[in-house]
């Protein structure tokens, strides 16, 4: 039987079995402290404000908060903030994405490219979107196009950044192998920065993300009558405070959910990572 036991302990096959299991039984338990840690904050904040021991005014309950948001989805208004913030989202994140990282891959691969608009990014990337959006109210007008491109100037330089840095940061070894192999500029492009770059960049389009939502919320409240920035603002105006975190829990939830897009799509892309 000591044989058998030891064989077994020894067998390949079986400790590779063991070593998957422990593994699964692992990430079971990660994935149950990633939920708890919501569901009991919202447990508590439920109980405090039903016993009082926080002012309800202020603090609703979250089930009185879920109650608004099916009144508010019911009626349609909702849905209606919804799909404007994130048309908004969208097509500011595409158009500060895709000009940040094609300027981004000239500037890694070409040295006078990056020292010559190395200066004005590093000048402009401190000014706060929010603080030229007086300009770009004149420039666009009220209208949609300021708000998208506002969203747009937030976007670009944690994007182009993370580019430069991606492509600088290649091993100088993938450059010369393409330089003996004859590459012209299209497969240096294509076939050392751009995939050399990604696992920077894609980290400079998570930040980007997260700040799109960021500034969508408060231009929204600056300059609009519809989103759902403009929910958040005019509900607290109206001391309606359940409509108003109904819209702060509505941007908290895009902003997760856009995260697990962008990092199962990272996990597509760099799959050794």
């Amino acid at each position: 039987m000591k044989d058998a036991m030891k064989k077994h302990n020894h067998d390949p096959i079986a400790v590779e079995q063991e070593e998957w299991r422990k593994r699964q039984v692992k990430g079971r338990f990660k994935q149950l402290l990633t939920i708890s840690s919501p569901i009991f904050i919202l447990l508590l904040w439920e109980f405090l404000s039903r016993t009082g021991l926080v002012d309800a005014r202020f603090f609703p309950p979250p089930t009185e908060i879920v109650g608004t948001f099916l009144v508010m989805g019911t009626s349609g208004e909702l849905f209606n903030h919804i799909g404007i913030s994130l048309y908004r989202i969208f097509a500011g994140f595409l158009l500060g994405v895709i000009p940040a990282i094609i300027l981004g891959l000239i500037m890694g691969l070409y040295s006078p490219v990056r020292h010559f608009f190395s200066p004005l990014i590093m000048a402009l990337m401190p000014i706060p979107t929010l603080a030229l959006l007086p300009i770009i109210l004149i420039i666009f007008g009220v209208g949609e196009v300021s708000k998208i491109v506002t969203i747009a100037g937030s976007v670009f330089f944690p994007v182009i950044i993370n580019t430069v840095a991606g492509v600088v940061n290649i091993d100088r070894i993938y450059l010369d192998v393409a330089k003996n192999y004859g590459a012209d500029s299209k497969n240096y492009f294509f076939k050392i920065a751009l995939p050399g770059s990604l696992p920077v960049m894609l980290e400079g389009i998570q930040m980007g993300q997260a700040i799109a939502l960021l500034t969508i919320v408060a231009a929204e409240m600056m300059g609009a009558n519809s989103g759902i920035g403009y929910l958040i603002w005019t509900s607290y105006k109206a001391f309606l405070l359940q409509e108003m975190y109904v819209g702060l829990v509505l941007i908290s939830f895009f902003g997760y959910l856009f995260s697990l897009i962008l990092r199962g799509f990272q996990n597509k892309l760099l799959p050794w990572r």
